[in-house]
């Protein structure tokens, strides 16, 4: 392992992720404090924070409608986040956003959305903007394989490619789109393959694997850094939950067995194990990580119930262009 690799941290923020949507799962079924379904990305964490731990805070990124995690994973404060999704002023978004549209630009993340792919023309949009800014700036965009079937993924990888445009197309691939299969809706096995057709680079990793993710992908950064253009990486993931909490999706589609099997495979099961085994820390340090956490997310919770509601006046804040911003 790298000696400039922060694995404690990176274990940190993969718990905050789980922690963060087992807490809203709760406050949603529970208080039904939280509007809207959620789309939780238990499984996923190890992609996640593979992937944003291989950026610098000033690189941007874009999410998907899976997207707890990735501002977490790219490093935003927990309070505004939660605020966010519970609609409060004090959210990252001003509440006006809620669970599908987090954004924290400070971070260097520029939103997600419900509109399966809609963050990919935006990734090539900040990415094309860093070379005419003169910025070693990279992009990346997070998605899943049901996007790499919609029209903006094929634009977006086509025009990265013959413009060399310094971004990282990152595939959560966790087999299932809402209850489709990966084999019944898309014409290959592995979503990389089709980056053979936009003349790039494309990588298959395990997702359950940090360092395995964060060593992909930080090849992809480096090149895109060098002006050698985009790349796109596929994580073979998996989620846990549901597409989505608080739909009445049937649940079906999925064996036992299935389940069961990725089960083994938790992420931060097997980074516990690795720092042990490589003696990076202790059962009681990870301990105190785990405690750390909690009370980070305690706090963030107080916070997101103490903040206030937004004025009815401020719904119409942001969404036009003002006349002194012009």
């Amino acid at each position: 392992m790298r000696p400039d690799l922060d694995f404690p941290e990176l274990y940190r923020r993969m718990l905050r992720i789980r922690r963060f949507d087992e807490i809203a799962l709760r406050l949603q079924r529970e208080e039904r404090s939280i509007p809207g379904p959620l789309h939780p990305s238990t499984g996923h964490e190890a992609a996640v924070v593979g992937a944003c731990a291989a950026l610098r805070r000033d690189d941007w990124m874009t999410g998907n409608h899976r997207s707890h995690g990735h501002p977490i994973a790219k490093g935003a404060a927990l309070a505004p986040l939660f605020a966010e999704l519970l609609g409060k002023r004090g959210g990252v978004c001003g509440g006006r956003g809620g669970a599908l549209h987090l954004a924290d630009f400070s971070v260097g993340s520029l939103g997600e959305s419900g509109i399966v792919g809609a963050g990919l023309p935006i990734a090539v949009g900040a990415a094309l903007s860093s070379r005419v800014r003169g910025t070693d700036q990279v992009a990346l965009a997070f998605f899943g394989d049901g996007a790499s079937n919609a029209g903006t993924f094929h634009e977006s990888l086509n025009l990265a490619a013959i413009w060399k445009l310094p971004v990282i197309f990152f595939c959560e691939n966790n087999g299932y789109a809402v209850t489709t299969s990966l084999a019944a809706a898309t014409s290959v096995k592995d979503i990389a393959a089709r980056a053979a057709g936009y003349s790039m680079p494309g990588v298959v990793v395990d997702g359950q694997d940090l360092v395995a993710v964060l060593e992909v992908t930080r090849s992809a950064v480096e090149r895109a850094r060098r002006g050698d253009g985009p790349s796109l990486v596929e994580a073979k993931t998996y989620r846990y939950c549901e597409h989505a909490e608080g739909q009445g999706i049937p649940s079906h589609y999925r064996s036992a067995e299935e389940i069961a099997h990725w089960r083994e495979r938790d992420p931060l099961a097997l980074a516990r194990a690795q720092m042990l085994r490589e003696g990076i820390a202790s059962e009681r340090e990870i301990a105190g990580f785990d405690a750390e956490v909690e009370r980070e997310l305690e706090a963030a919770v107080r916070f997101a119930r103490e903040s206030a509601f937004p004025d009815l006046g401020e719904a119409l804040r942001s969404p036009f262009a003002s006349e002194a911003g012009r």
